[in-house]
């Protein structure tokens, strides 16, 4: 699904808070209200929902702070008031209703990544070769394609070939 995000690259918002070079990981926390939020009232997820980039995909400048989508205001379903987009990383990655940005020099425990390691691994890049344990990753139907339309192969990083040089000489089975 292609989506007119607007916003702009987190890189900038993150330079103006000067990391050190002990940053090595950016990490988001998401907005803990039950009241608001029902979901959070259960225990299916640890709340609040934390996600995490290493620094140098937080300021890739395909990386962005968003704040809208469609030329309008987010609204509260798809992330706000703000939430990130790494286009070349699945959904999960990219933080929503975000409260709190933090710098650390460890990797974050992020939710998937903590509630089912064996599937959702930390990096989350879109890989076709690295099925998912319970599906493949290697085709997919586009949003809005019927049931029955065929489907097309998944492109390597969601079909940015430009941020293939963050991961160069990373083992990509291991490292998904």
């Amino acid at each position: 699904m292609v989506i007119p995000w607007v916003g702009f690259p987190l890189g900038d918002l993150l330079k103006r808070f000067n990391p050190t070079s002990a940053a090595k990981y950016v990490q988001f926390t998401s907005v803990y209200d039950p009241s608001e939020m029902p979901g959070q009232q259960t225990n299916i997820l640890p709340w609040p929902y934390v996600e995490g980039l290493r620094i140098d995909e937080a300021m890739h400048p395909l990386t962005l702070m968003v704040v809208g989508l469609y030329g309008r205001e987010l609204p509260a379903v798809d992330g706000a008031p703000l939430r990130t987009m790494a286009p070349w990383k699945y959904g999960f990655k990219n933080g929503k209703s975000i409260v709190k940005i933090s710098f650390t020099r460890t990797q974050p425990r992020n939710t998937w990544n903590v509630v089912a390691p064996n599937e959702y691994g930390f990096y989350g890049n879109v890989n076709p070769n690295v099925p998912h344990p319970r599906w493949s990753q290697a085709t997919e139907r586009r949003i809005g394609a019927g049931f029955f339309e065929e489907r097309q192969p998944t492109l390597m990083f969601n079909g940015y070939p430009e941020v293939a040089s963050l991961y160069r000489g990373m083992d990509l089975h291991q490292y998904f």
